[in-house]
């Protein structure tokens, strides 16, 4: 043993007293320095701190993996292992001895503890424990105590999901470190993920990722603890055991301080404690980690330094030379050792082994750092694949060899594990990279290596954000705590971006987000898009609120649109004919520039009413003007209820209808026929459409289709009701549209004074004036009052027709028997339908003459039937028949005075 010279100085304390940032002033204070770091993610932390203060070319990184050694270097960042201690400097400092105590890498801490000093300066950094070992070894240490510069206290268990901002949550294996992660993304936005199996450039990246504050939380295991310069609030053991390498044991205090010591940096004070799940510290240890109090080490790891290499006995003997002080302890076979004593018993091993150069040679292959972790065999079958390489001291890798290896490594793609695994192998070949005695072309490998395991570390780092972290959702959390305005967009789908993410869509003023609102990430993107569309989504509510009748339109299913937006719904109102509409969507708007939106609404849904349905109203100004009376003001009512038509044959007081009444309706737009009364002003789609959607507002079925054909089939959901607000009566299996219905009786008139006798044929081409298929014209026709007068015995085919007249004429009884008297229109009065007050009976003497049947004879008709041609014609399809006399007794009294209709109004008709 080497012992110390009175230059040495020991900094002790607990972790956040300055200790590591003391030795790098000391050390820059001097005109060189070496410091040694336990971890190489440290190491390059220091290096570039070093550089700040010293340049690039004074400064120098050593560590297994990576060298940087500028021909004029005076200050080297080294990990413990790689301090190239040949070189003599006037400063020299080791970081964290207390690891001596580590039976893998402990012998190595006690050996620069023991042996590496500074020419002018030698400085000891570690925990409190270390000074009874340092003074029993007799090394002259002056040692100092350093206290912490920030409180630690406990504050007992919390669950994950409420665990403060700035906490580290520590596990002990990789699946727990996941499954928290995991945790966090949903809960809270994300976290950041260390562990000691990551590269030091995957760490850094997800240290920045925490520092910067994208996300609040850090996942780690122990390896927190070693230096890491964190804004950690708080500290959440999720477990208190962990392996080893040897056993799975609980945590001391001391070890449990050091990863708590990170809570709180320079003078913030920190706390720690347990997740909900995790085993309680016992009151002692949470004493000891709050009081930094903790059992003094008693022994250090050691190993004999000093090796024979004469031979591999001999080798093998001096790796077991028993420890020269009772405070030092040989540490259990390392990995190194175990490699080395495997390798030794391999026959072609041992084959090759000719001098004390190629034992040497072999035993520098062994302390190849296990990067992999698939456990000693694994190792020792990858130093035998290198030793039958290099045994030879001056012997080289071959570059076909390498590249074949890194090309199995050279790749990107994968998962989380997948890219974990290649950096492992990576960081094998970095190390030999920076073996210029194993490595030809070292320049060319170095640079290869780097760049591989650069871009593995920077695909894990993605990978890690991609799975652990939503960027969105943390993003978006920010921005609401923030008092600046937020950075907010639609674009033209609708397509709402909010600090550069996609939160949803805004269809009118209603905000769909992208996710559900029931999780952080769904009420994250659903406040911060109301904050940040608040402004966007009143401007479109003023907007509304000024703009022209062009830019609205309804939609079948009632809703409103405002330039192809949804932005409202029709309701029911105080009349079919007078909807009102409800605003939908933006529920936080300002109430007053909301109400002036939903007043816009509804003022365009009325006045489009008005304009689409202008008959109507018209009618119903009419009818407050008092020009209509009797019958005719009835039927004027039932059609402002029903719509565009109603069926005279299945309504008493439209069927009983004077030629005055008629001729009252017919001035004011209101056509009446055989078959109905109908206002031809409805009878277009956009008319029939807008009647549909009306009569069916408020009720449980959608409304009808309007039909584009002059009949249809009817189907289900085609009652009276919706057939006559759409301006169709039903004739048998079909629905044909008033006009095309009158027009047809008319046709039917007219071929029946062709006929000589009672029957008469119709031809087939008739159907066509109703567009319907042969089939169903017959069942037409029939419901139309015709019977089949004869059939085609072959064929069975109808050749003539003939009007059931005595039916009909029991009918015109039962309806004329059915008639209103006086006492029942009075009691009209207090109905619905209270202009129906003002009726008047017809009077006997008012009531048409019955014309007397001419069966046999077929003369020309009196100058009397003439007159009366204007009420027996129908024009454009209307008035077919007098309302007391069957179209058959029509024919018959005024045979010779029949009259086409208005060439004019047909080619309306037709149009």
């Amino acid at each position: 043993m080497t012992l110390g010279i009175k230059n040495v100085r020991a900094v002790l304390g607990p972790t956040n007293t300055g200790k590591t940032h003391l030795a790098v002033e000391r050390m820059v204070a001097h005109e060189s320095g070496m410091i040694g770091l336990p971890l190489r993610l440290l190491a390059r932390e220091v290096y570039d701190k070093l550089v700040k203060i010293k340049g690039e070319r004074l400064v120098a990184l050593v560590t297994g993996e990576e060298r940087i050694i500028p021909k004029n270097a005076r200050y080297y960042a080294c990990t413990v292992e790689a301090m190239p201690l040949s070189i003599p400097v006037s400063f020299l400092a080791i970081d964290e001895i207390q690891i001596a105590r580590d039976p893998d890498r402990g012998h190595v801490f006690t050996d620069r503890i023991l042996h590496a000093r500074g020419q002018h300066e030698t400085m000891l950094l570690g925990a409190e424990t270390m000074r009874p070992v340092l003074n029993a070894l007799d090394l002259h240490v002056d040692a100092e105590h350093r206290e912490r510069f920030s409180e630690l206290n406990y504050t007992g268990p919390i669950k994950i999901t409420k665990l403060p901002k700035r906490t580290a949550i520590v596990a002990f294996s990789t699946e727990e470190v996941y499954s928290i992660a995991e945790l966090l993304r949903r809960q809270r936005g994300g976290s950041a993920v260390v562990m000691g199996a990551l590269s030091p450039r995957t760490r850094n990246a997800q240290v920045e990722l925490y520092q910067s504050g994208e996300v609040d939380y850090l996942v780690a295991t122990d390896a927190i603890g070693m230096g890491l310069n964190l804004d950690v609030s708080h500290i959440a053991f999720a477990s208190r055991r962990k392996f080893d390498g040897h056993r799975s044991r609980f945590l001391r205090a001391d070890e449990a301080a050091q990863i708590a010591g990170r809570a709180g940096r320079f003078r913030d004070d920190g706390t720690f404690g347990e997740t909900s799940d995790c085993f309680l510290f016992e009151e002692e240890d949470i004493q000891r980690v709050e009081n930094h109090t903790f059992d003094p080490i008693d022994f250090l790891s050691w190993r004999n330094s000093r090796l024979n290499y004469s031979s591999l006995e001999a080798l093998s003997d001096s790796l077991h030379k028993p420890a020269t002080h009772r405070r030092l302890k040989r540490c259990p076979d390392a990995l190194d050792e175990i490699t080395f004593q495997a390798l030794r018993g391999d026959s072609e091993i041992k084959d090759l082994v000719k001098s004390q150069e190629h034992v040497r040679r072999l035993w520098d292959l062994c302390t190849l750092p296990d990067f992999r972790k698939h456990g000693p065999d694994a190792h020792v079958r990858l130093v035998q694949s290198f030793a039958e390489k290099l045994i030879n001291p001056n012997a080289r890798l071959q570059d076909t060899w390498i590249n074949k290896q890194l090309e199995r490594i050279d790749n990107i793609e994968g998962d989380i594990d997948a890219l974990q695994a290649r950096l492992a192998s990576i960081r094998t070949w970095t190390y030999a990279a920076n073996r210029p005695d194993w490595i030809q072309h070292i320049k060319v490998w170095q640079s290869r290596t780097r760049d591989i395991e650069d871009r593995l570390s920077d695909a894990l780092h993605e990978r890690l954000v991609e799975k652990f972290v939503d960027r969105r959702t943390s993003a978006l959390l920010k921005s609401l705590n923030s008092e600046e305005a937020m950075d907010a967009g639609v674009g033209l789908d609708g397509e709402v971006v909010v600090e550069g993410h996609n939160v949803g869509k805004l269809d009118g003023l209603t905000f769909t987000p992208a996710v559900t609102s029931q999780t952080l990430e769904g009420r994250a993107v659903r406040n911060a898009a109301f904050k940040a569309l608040k402004t966007v989504i009143e401007d479109k509510l003023n907007a509304i609120s000024t703009a022209g009748d062009g830019n609205f339109s309804i939609l079948d299913d009632y809703r409103i649109t405002f330039q192809g937006q949804t932005i409202g719904k029709a309701v029911v109102g105080s009349h079919w004919l007078a909807p009102s509409a409800d605003l939908i969507g933006a529920p936080d708007a300002e109430t007053a520039i909301r109400a002036q939106a939903e007043n816009r609404i509804r003022k365009w849904l009325l006045d489009h009413t008005k304009e689409v349905l202008k008959p109507l109203f018209d009618l119903q100004a009419t009818l407050k003007s008092g020009r209509l009376t009797g019958l005719a003001r009835g039927v004027a009512h039932q059609l402002v209820d029903a719509g565009a038509a109603i069926d005279r044959r299945k309504d008493e007081v439209a069927s009983s209808l004077s030629r005055d009444d008629r001729a009252a309706l017919k001035e004011v737009g209101v056509r009446t026929g055989r078959i109905a009364a109908y206002m031809p002003g409805l009878l277009k789609p956009a008319q029939a459409d807008l009647c549909l959607k009306l009569r069916a507002l408020g009720t449980d079925y959608a409304p009808m289709k309007p039909p584009s054909s002059a009949s249809f089939k009817t189907e289900k959901g085609w009652n009276r009701a919706n057939l006559e607000a759409a301006g169709y009566i039903r004739l048998g299996p079909r629905a044909v549209r008033a006009d095309m219905a009158e027009r047809l009786s008319w046709t039917l008139g007219q071929e029946r004074k062709k006929s000589e006798t009672s029957t008469f044929a119709i031809p087939p081409e008739h159907a066509a004036l109703v567009g319907s298929p042969a089939d169903d014209f017959v069942e037409i026709l029939k419901a139309m009052g015709l019977m089949p007068a004869q059939k085609n015995k072959e064929t069975g085919a109808i050749e003539l027709w003939r009007f059931a007249s005595k039916q009909r004429q029991h009918e015109k009884k039962k309806q004329a028997a059915a008639a209103p008297t006086a006492k029942q229109v009075k009691a009209m009065e207090d109905s619905p339908f209270a202009a129906l007050a003002a009726l008047t009976m017809p009077k006997a003497e008012d009531a048409p003459a019955k014309p007397k049947k001419k069966r046999k004879k077929k003369k020309a008709k009196p100058a009397a039937a003439t007159e009366a041609k204007a009420d027996t014609t129908p024009s454009n399809g209307e008035d077919a028949s007098e309302q007391t006399q069957t179209v058959e007794q029509v024919v018959e009294a005024e045979a010779s005075a029949a009259a086409k209709p208005d060439e004019t109004e047909t080619k309306n008709i037709e149009a």
